[in-house]
């Protein structure tokens, strides 16, 4: 694996290695080793995975407050996302900058995201799926968003001709702080 980090603080793009022969691939998506020589967290407690069903779709800007801070291992296995994270932790050198990045199914690149960073994405492809183990369990009283069209960020979605989001999503308020 090949770990890139990003222009958010902890927040690391993973390349995989993969292995062809005639048969077909085998590549690792995880290897507890490899993410500890890395200082990540490497212990999954939850996997969920989503399925979208129309491009445009937007899922998030989701993240969890303390004492239910998670971790995310974020990878499309079907079709292809825009990924989005922004720093919302306010000693961070990178706080309140956002970033985006392709995650297509095709090429196996996952996005780590650490706590006190917001995610969600955008499906670039209809019947898109996005596999992620978390480091905490759902917490409800723990949940919390950033609305997709905060003008604290102005994130440059692509696709912008169809939208498809939840009321919960797009009803979460302004971020002040």
């Amino acid at each position: 694996m090949i770990f890139t980090e990003t222009k958010i603080k902890g927040a690391f793009l993973i390349e995989i290695d993969k292995l062809e022969d005639e048969r077909g691939s085998f590549f690792r998506i995880w290897c507890k080793e490899e993410f500890e020589s890395h200082g990540l967290i490497s212990q999954f407690v939850q996997f969920n995975k989503s399925c979208s069903r129309k491009a445009g779709t937007i899922r998030g800007l989701h993240y969890q407050v303390q004492p239910h801070q998670e971790v995310k291992l974020i990878c499309c296995t079907k079709g292809a996302i825009y990924d989005v994270i922004i720093d919302i932790k306010p000693e961070s050198h990178t706080y309140k900058h956002w970033m985006g990045v392709e995650l297509i199914a095709d090429n196996h690149k996952m996005l780590y995201v650490p706590s006190g960073v917001a995610h969600g994405f955008k499906t670039l492809e209809d019947n898109t799926e996005v596999f992620y183990p978390v480091s905490e369990f759902y917490s409800p009283e723990s949940e919390c968003g950033i609305r997709w069209d905060d003008p604290t960020f102005t994130i440059e979605w692509p696709i912008t001709d169809s939208l498809i989001i939840s009321d919960k999503d797009k009803d979460w308020p302004d971020f002040f702080s």
